[in-house]
């Protein structure tokens, strides 16, 4: 299992890396491996609003269907439109090219609520 040590990560299984001045959005590795075969993924358009913690779209795999979460306040400024078309990208690479969301954040501090890779491995009961 993979947790790059330079993201950040919520207890909901998104991650979020910082880009400049945006947050790039997706889920994390243990969560594609959790929900196993994804099949279609619903992402917002460009310009909607977000705040921390709230529903932004939907995950569809085989087995389940789930929720999406902001992990931060602020302006969605784009989508990857390439996983609509191959949601398996998500299974086959979470932290490159199966990101969700670009985010303008309203505040960046909001980053320090989240966990460290070494946090989140211990959230989801993984060994270092």
């Amino acid at each position: 299992m993979n947790f790059p040590a330079h993201l950040r990560y919520t207890e909901d299984h998104e991650w979020v890396q910082v880009e400049g001045d945006l947050a790039v959005v997706g889920i994390t590795d243990y969560a594609q491996s959790e929900l196993g075969d994804i099949v279609f993924i619903e992402l917002p358009e460009s310009g909607i609003e977000v705040q921390h913690g709230t529903g932004f779209g939907t995950i569809e795999a085989v087995k389940t269907v789930s929720d999406l979460y902001a992990p931060i306040s602020g302006t969605i400024v784009e989508v990857n439109t390439a996983i609509a078309d191959e949601p398996e990208t998500v299974n086959s690479s979470p932290y490159e090219d199966g990101w969700m969301v670009k985010i303008k954040p309203n505040d960046m501090s909001e980053l320090e609520s989240l966990m460290e890779a070494e946090q989140y491995q211990e959230h989801v009961g993984e060994d270092h």
